[in-house]
């Protein structure tokens, strides 16, 4: 039950981007989908896409919310805020 309690606190939300190829994201949601030039997920800050080219996500834990993704990163675009959780549902229900 203390893991229920810990997962349901918000954790903070942070990029850093290390010479445009490696993305390190923290408060990370959910994952609507991906593939080698875009990736969508979702932030506690809302919807981001990732765009670029030969991106890989190298480690994503469900438990942190931490996420790693390599590629040569050309934008990050976040998305409305209030839309994260709808889009959410209908995500996993298409899974």
């Amino acid at each position: 039950m203390a893991g229920k309690v810990q997962n349901e606190i918000q954790k903070p939300h942070n990029i850093i981007l290390e010479n445009r190829k490696s993305l390190t994201i923290s408060g990370v949601t959910d994952v609507d989908n991906f593939d080698e030039k875009t990736i969508v997920l979702y932030t506690q800050m809302g919807e981001l896409t990732i765009h670029g080219k030969n991106l890989h996500v190298n480690s994503m834990s469900v438990e942190t919310g931490d996420m790693t993704v390599d590629g040569d990163i050309w934008a990050l675009t976040y998305g409305d805020k209030d839309r994260r959780g709808t889009l959410s549902m209908l995500g996993k229900l298409f899974r």
